[in-house]
């Protein structure tokens, strides 16, 4: 014979039933209860918006209450923190300037822009000669023959390692070891008179230059020492002066400024 089923059993007694209707009140309660915390908790807490960012919403106002006390806050897109990656950090010591400075002229040297493109050039107020007085003498000049060309400045000869100086106020474009058949080479950009002005030194010692690109100078200043490099007879600094690009003969031209 098969098992007969067993039947569900009703609550034993009315006092079973009640005490099972209290609880699920209960549990109705605290549902409601959790829902409400709910709702509460996404209107204090911002949303996160992934595609956002930092300022996608332009401002927002919430506001709660708690034990019968209003608490608000509003959030205003001007008010955000700005973090600037390392690589763009501006710099303020003598060290980082000279450093952004130098690369940034270098920069537009390589590719073939003024320096001026890169940083301010200077007014020179004053001009000196390139070399104390009683450390030379003058032997080829602006115009002598040269195979192919002719001379495009002025031959201060003078032994080997006597100082060389800025004939003025300017920043260096060009500071190299070899340069054609100029040799060590310093080439400065100045502003005089409203025209731009390159003084160019060369023919100097090696391991001698004082200065690189980027560098700015005052009328005066030390750069480097006489040498023999590059295509020369004997040592002399080889002196040069361009105006608004186009070479000039150095000697009139300082003769007229020098002061």
């Amino acid at each position: 014979m098969a098992p007969k089923s067993t039947p569900k059993t009703a609550p034993t007694s009315r006092g079973e039933a009640r005490r099972q209707k209290r609880q699920w009140a209960k549990t109705k309660a605290l549902g409601a209860t959790l829902a409400i915390g709910v709702m509460i908790t996404g209107a204090a807490l911002p949303a996160l918006n992934p595609a956002g960012g930092p300022a996608a919403a332009a401002s927002s106002s919430v506001s709660t209450v708690a034990d019968g006390t209003a608490q608000s806050y509003t959030a205003k897109s001007e008010i955000r923190a700005v973090i600037d990656p390392r690589g763009n950090f501006s710099a303020t010591t003598p060290e980082e300037i000279k450093e952004t400075r130098s690369r940034a002229a270098a920069a537009a040297v390589a590719a073939g822009m003024p320096l001026s493109s890169a940083m301010d050039i200077p007014l020179a107020g004053r001009i000196v000669m390139p070399m104390a007085d009683g450390t030379y003498s003058f032997t080829d000049g602006f115009g002598a023959s040269r195979p192919g060309r002719s001379h495009l400045g002025q031959d201060f000869a003078a032994p080997v390692g006597t100082p060389i100086n800025a004939a003025m106020k300017g920043c260096v474009s060009r500071s190299t070891e070899s340069y054609q058949g100029y040799g060590v080479t310093i080439q400065i950009e100045s502003i005089v008179d409203g025209q731009a002005v390159s003084t160019v030194y060369s023919h100097m010692t090696y391991g001698s230059r004082a200065v690189e690109v980027g560098d700015c100078v005052d009328e005066g200043q030390y750069i480097g020492d006489v040498g023999s490099t590059g295509y020369v007879f004997g040592s002399c600094l080889h002196f040069e002066v361009h105006i608004n690009t186009a070479p000039v003969d150095p000697l009139p031209w300082l003769k007229k400024n020098v002061s």
